[in-house]
């Protein structure tokens, strides 16, 4: 396994940004809160365990601070037309275009994605922000013909008011960027709380996005909240002021969320564990179904909640694509992210490394077997090898999502046996199968087969673009969120009836005169 490990300084990076100060704050409301905080929090770079900068962590004071300037912004925001509110949109995304080599840099180094995969993730905030752009001319409502003469009916949709967002660490940018565009040109205000294990990305996007805003007199409709769960997430849960909290996370988390906000009946919109299999037909092109597994598996380190997890092949094929792929992971270059040429960068931190380990202990005392990989790497940072298990039938393991790239691979004989093993785990997100018999793909997409919000023919389980709404169905929450029509999360919905006649009948020929 070839392994490319270099050290990269991100002094250039960080100025670039604006992020040079020595402690940088943590509450923004619009502009940055200076003054108390609630300790200090450091980024590090998990390629070589640097300290990359310091934060100061949000107090409960500045939290409320931060609501307050978002709410009074939006009681103005919801009253501009959305083609206006899409044209400031128009021009964060152009800011973000203009910072994408930095920004890019910074989640390489932040979070260690590879390059292209960093400058990838802005590339999506870029995308939404388009996407949101042409949805602020197309907010539709429907009209209703009424069975009362002399009426109309129809359905508009409002701002819903200010959204929380949170985030996790492997995607510190677009997953953010996924709802604060579309809730801006719904009219919403946005409040966000970043992983703290990626808070430099969260600044740099933050203070992109508030430098347009603050042009046009809206300083603050976005703010930004970076603190532990006791002083920032567990209020911004119970805060009846937030009627949608958008979470990104563990399914732990999603069920602590969604219990909390359902009980002061807000909204949860939530996108939580994978658990994605790829089924490979006998039928298959065995090349491109070994790029999308590869990448699947291997991309971001098998830390994208639409990682591939698990590969059920077609027993005629299995041994032969095995040792293919076995061959293919071996060629993988591990090392710093933003050397060229490297395909895989370090996990996010030391516990991801253990959790990772202990997943492959577990594995093989169930009885699957390491085929290549199953070790970290023995180098400065949070870097492991990528892994094959090979198991007879599956494992009990298989039932977890593991934050890492390890891949489970067995056979089966029939599709329907191999579409009810993929949907036989706790979690519904993403899932594809590998064919070119055009009977068997539509047995795959029918309603007996997979069960999961995503489902791809021919390309891997990982890797969405913005237009289709992305999310999962079971454990994975059944959040939508970048296209479709997941706007209407951050809308409320109104049905208006208007009388123009002399009369004032009611419907279904009830009579009540007086």
């Amino acid at each position: 396994m070839s392994e490319t490990l270099r050290s990269t300084d991100p002094a250039a990076v960080l100025a670039a940004l604006g992020l040079s100060a020595p402690v940088l704050p943590g509450a923004w409301a619009g502009p940055a809160l200076t003054g108390e905080s609630a300790g200090t929090l450091e980024s590090y770079n998990p390629a070589d365990g640097s300290v990359l900068g310091r934060v100061a962590l949000a107090t409960t004071a500045q939290y409320e601070a931060v609501v307050q300037r978002s709410a009074e912004q939006f009681a103005r925001w919801r009253s501009v037309p959305a083609p206006k509110r899409g044209e400031i949109v128009r021009q964060m995304g152009e800011q973000f275009r203009a910072n994408k080599p930095a920004l890019g840099a910074l989640v390489s180094l932040e979070v260690g994605k590879v390059g292209s995969e960093g400058l990838g993730e802005v590339q999506e905030t870029i995308d939404i922000a388009d996407f949101a752009v042409g949805l602020s001319r197309q907010l539709y409502g429907l009209s209703m013909h009424s069975e009362r003469p002399g009426h109309r009916m129809y359905e508009q949709w409002h701002p819903l008011g200010l959204i929380a967002v949170i985030s996790a660490f492997n995607f510190p940018n677009a997953v953010w960027a996924w709802n604060a565009m579309l809730a801006a040109v719904c009219g919403d205000g946005v409040v966000w709380k970043p992983s703290l294990k990626a808070p430099l990305v969260a600044i740099a996007s933050h203070r992109i996005c508030e430098d347009v805003l603050a042009a046009h007199g809206f300083s603050g409709l976005f703010g930004l909240v970076i603190g532990r769960d006791a002083e920032v997430g567990e209020r911004m849960i119970h805060d009846a002021r937030f009627p949608l909290v958008s979470a990104t996370g563990s399914t732990r988390m999603g069920k602590r969320i969604g219990t909390v906000v359902a009980e002061r009946f807000g909204r949860s919109l939530l996108e939580l564990g994978g658990n994605n299999a790829i089924i490979v037909a006998p039928d298959a092109n065995l090349d491109l179904a070994l790029r999308g597994i590869a990448f699947g598996a291997v991309g971001t380190a098998g830390q994208r909640c639409t990682s591939t997890r698990r590969v059920y092949l077609h027993e005629s094929i299995a041994t032969d694509f095995t040792a293919r792929l076995v061959k293919a992971y071996e060629q993988v270059t591990i090392g710093d992210p933003l050397v060229a040429g490297t395909l895989m960068g370090p996990l996010i931190d030391d516990d991801a490394v253990r959790m990772y380990q202990e997943a492959i202990a577990t594995a093989v005392g169930q009885g699957g077997r390491v085929l290549t990989g199953g070790k970290r790497v023995d180098r400065l940072g949070s870097y492991v090898q990528p892994t094959i298990i090979a198991m007879d039938g599956d494992l009990p393991v298989c039932q977890h999502e593991t934050f890492a790239p390890i891949l489970y691979v067995g056979t089966y004989t029939d599709l329907e046996d191999a579409i009810r093993r993929q949907n036989d785990v706790p979690q519904g997100l993403s899932s594809s199968i590998f064919t070119t018999n055009f009977l068997s793909a539509e047995r795959f997409l029918g309603p007996a087969g997979s069960d999961c919000g995503i489902a791809n023919v021919n390309i891997g389980t990982s890797g969405a673009e913005i237009g289709g709404a992305f999310g999962g169905e079971k454990e994975t929450g059944g959040g939508r969120e970048a296209g479709s029509d997941s706007w209407r999360a951050y809308m409320r919905r109104q049905t208006c009836t208007l009388n123009y006649s002399a009369d004032i009948p009611l419907a279904q020929g009830v009579n009540f005169d007086i």
